[in-house]
């Protein structure tokens, strides 16, 4: 009950930074008297008993609203629990509130929520990253113990970057992303942000696992992440770092350096730490872009006024008007941008020139991460060019912003586990992170690397 009332005060010392959409208080406190019920009473404790978390507004906790920070979905409650959500409570965590985004999940800014941008606790004049803003703001300012958020080009892991704490994608196909809601499917994973890794091991170990809800999820047994991480390295490690990425003339010349700097460190203290050609880097992104605005224009297809969601009240007697007004009142700019983008690319005639071309780049990226992991325990990389950029900065130049996401997006097309770890420190005072990825499913191998980073960086 103390922990619930603790986090409750600091949401409402906190609330000029927006992170929050709704607070469950009555629910939350409901829950944690029942808990201490429970512990009072000598009954065995679950693994996350008592622990407070929040969640992105896009995962469904039922009876509970859920707007995918939209007002096309204003108002909407939840009718049931993501699978996520239920292995939380059954676990023994109090859900606390649904958090703050960039609306449904499309953005790198957490500047286009239709209630409001949330703002960087290190700095409010700047941005915390996007979409799972709210719900890295949130760990980042101690108004939770851990956040669910969701990743379908970075989401997760750069907003944790600006902010300075952990941020985790795991493997697609790891964690049911039944009561998800959609951006694009074969890229959306949800994800976790704590302050510790073995939070981050604990929290993936009891959400993670097959689901008779979700076709694509894996089968593959969910290993004891908590217990396995703490078992220590018993060789060196083997790193491999692209010099395309660190070449890359969109990065900061500092972040580049405070990262060749610890590579060096690395490699002194007897860990192996390599350059490996990554030629496809300049059709990441593009192919990220065509791919994941083909599968939006798809998903959000569903929300047309009729069946749920806002519709116009202009009166009109033709279905096609109402689907119109309806869907240019709801949805936001980005949102209307790319769905635009993904109807085009899947159109009549350029179908085969985007569509098809960018599946086939997915493919190679496949193949060329596959051949890396197959040498190197993992592949390093700057988690984000720069760090915390000042709001409007970049608002007006969508490419400029897209440009942003150039090193998050490859785990999402390849579909392997990725984590964003807090190493560095900017001469600016911002944190900047280090990304790791391992080859899919190796989560047990990404979490004792990273465990071993943080350690080797100080943290």
């Amino acid at each position: 009950m103390e922990a619930v009332q603790h986090y409750l005060h600091a949401c409402s010392e906190h609330a000029s930074l927006n992170a929050w959409l709704e607070l469950f208080a009555d629910d939350a406190l409901s829950r944690a008297a029942a808990l201490d019920t429970e512990r009072t009473a000598g009954n065995p404790l679950q693994p996350l008993h008592g622990v407070v978390i929040g969640i992105k507004d896009v995962l469904a906790y039922k009876g509970h609203g859920m707007s995918a920070a939209s007002n096309i979905l204003k108002g909407y409650t939840a009718v049931y629990h993501a699978t996520a959500v239920t292995r939380l409570l059954e676990a023994g965590a109090i859900i606390l509130g649904r958090q703050n985004c960039d609306e449904f999940a499309m953005g790198s800014s957490n500047e286009h929520s239709a209630f409001g941008l949330v703002k960087n606790a290190l700095d409010t004049n700047r941005v915390p990253g996007g979409s799972s803003g709210g719900s890295a703001v949130a760990v980042q300012a101690d108004m939770c113990m851990l956040s669910l958020g969701s990743d379908t080009g970075g989401s997760v892991r750069q907003p944790a970057d600006f902010c300075g704490i952990i941020g985790m994608k795991p493997s697609y196909g790891r964690i049911s992303r039944y009561g998800l809601i959609a951006y694009a499917s074969s890229f959306d994973q949800i994800g976790i942000f704590a302050k510790e890794i073995h939070d981050v091991a604990l929290a993936l170990e009891v959400i993670a696992g097959p689901d008779v809800f979700d076709s694509t999820v894996s089968a593959q047994p969910v290993p004891a992440y908590a217990k396995e991480i703490q078992a220590k390295l018993d060789q060196p490690m083997r790193l491999a770092f692209s010099p395309q990425m660190l070449e890359n003339p969109g990065l900061d010349p500092l972040i580049r350096r405070g990262i060749e700097a610890f590579i060096k460190n690395l490699t002194a203290q007897g860990h192996t730490v390599e350059p490996v050609d990554f030629e496809l880097l300049e059709y990441i992104v593009p192919t990220y872009y065509i791919l994941t605005t083909a599968e939006a224009s798809s998903n959000l297809s569903r929300y047309d006024g009729v069946r749920f969601g806002h519709r116009s009240e202009v009166p009109t007697d033709d279905l096609t008007d109402l689907y119109k007004r309806s869907r240019s009142e709801g949805f936001g700019k980005e949102v209307k941008k790319r769905i635009l983008l993904g109807t085009f690319v899947l159109s009549e005639g350029y179908f085969d020139a985007y569509f098809t071309k960018a599946q086939q780049v997915r493919r190679l990226l496949t193949d060329q991460l596959h051949a890396v992991c197959t040498q190197y325990d993992g592949l390093i990389s700057p988690t984000v060019p720069s760090t915390a950029w000042a709001f409007g900065e970049k608002s007006q130049d969508p490419v400029e912003m897209y440009l942003a996401d150039i090193y998050t997006v490859l785990a999402n097309l390849v579909g392997c586990p990725a984590i964003s770890l807090p190493l560095f420190q900017h001469p600016n005072g911002l944190p900047y992170g280090l990304q790791l990825m391992t080859s899919p499913f190796s989560e047990v191998s990404l979490l004792r690397l990273s465990k071993k980073l943080l350690e080797l960086g100080g943290k």
